[in-house]
């Protein structure tokens, strides 16, 4: 037997198995790893599943990488300023401070816009900045018992780097991590995929690493994406690598660029895959730019300046 449904008589689709046609005593249920075929029964469906096997492990893999390859595509909205609503520059660290009173990034433009207005409190939610580790952790706490996946995380991450006068503590900071993910922490899932990726806290699992990464990039995640394309690269899949890194370039990932212009070099990726990774960045930047923000970067500039002199 073969792994088509099995014709029916040109009435219904049938039991890959047997043949019955399905009815109103007869439900037909898709096999659910591939949906390519359906059975009236448990039996009917063991009974195929050596036929079916292969062909149905190839069709799942397929569905998994077309779910892979098509989402993800938007930034989550953690990555976006809720003041201007703009896209913030990757790395997002290096353009935006992090207000734990109300677990929002700030770009640096409308951060810098609102010091000059005389606000220097946080220009999101106007509730004074805390001057010291305990009260800033006393903020993250009260957070965190809401069960806010984004405070979640950041305290994991504190932990992880023994920060805000916290004794590093590797396993609290993966239980972290993993509550926050859970509750629905994009950036969560990618870090768990770093420590999983590198044996931080846990047993090192390359696999497990990837599935964390896969989902994160599925949420819109680009580090995540970018990691995936790196890894597909390493293990000579440069196709899968590919697609993976045109589309982190086109969310804003210079790292992503660079990696197709040294294939492009190298002679593993072609010259319009270049050319459409370059373009797709360029306007990518081009989004995430204001007249706030490059005032932001020509004080940062400044003060980079005047304290290397």
């Amino acid at each position: 037997m073969n792994c088509v449904p099995v014709d029916g008589g040109g009435v219904e689709e049938a039991c890959a198995n047997c043949g019955k046609t399905g009815s109103d005593t007869v439900k037909l249920k898709s096999c659910t790893a591939c949906r390519l075929v359906k059975y009236c029964g448990v039996d009917c469906q063991r009974a195929h599943r050596k036929q079916h096997k292969k062909a149905c492990k190839q069709r799942a893999a397929e569905l998994k990488d077309e779910q892979l390859y098509s989402q993800g595509h938007e930034r989550p909205e953690g990555d976006f300023c809720p003041i201007c609503t703009l896209p913030i520059p990757l790395r997002i660290a290096d353009h935006s401070v992090f207000e734990v009173c109300c677990m929002k990034r700030i770009c640096d433009g409308c951060n810098i816009a609102a010091q000059k207005r005389g606000m220097f409190d946080c220009a999101f939610c106007r509730t004074p900045c805390p001057d010291n580790d305990a009260d800033v952790l006393a903020l993250i706490r009260a957070r965190v018992a809401k069960k806010d996946p984004v405070a979640v995380n950041f305290l994991g991450e504190k932990y992880f780097f023994g920060e805000l006068g916290l004794q590093r503590d590797v396993q609290k900071a993966i239980k972290l991590r993993t509550e926050a993910a859970e509750l629905g922490s994009v950036e969560a899932l990618f870090s768990l995929g770093d420590s999983y990726e590198l044996g931080e806290g846990v047993g090192q699992d390359k696999v497990k690493a990837v599935e964390l990464y896969e989902k994160a990039a599925m949420l819109g995640h680009v580090e995540s994406r970018n990691n995936l394309g790196c890894i597909e690269a390493e293990k000579g899949n440069n196709d899968r690598a590919l697609r993976h890194l045109l589309i982190s370039a086109k969310m804003g990932d210079n790292n992503s660029v660079e990696t197709i212009k040294k294939a492009f070099m190298d002679g593993l990726a072609t010259k319009a895959q270049y050319a459409e990774a370059l373009k797709g960045y360029q306007d990518a930047v081009e989004e995430m730019k204001s007249h706030d923000r490059d005032e932001a970067k020509r004080l940062r500039n400044k003060k980079t300046r005047i304290d290397s002199e």
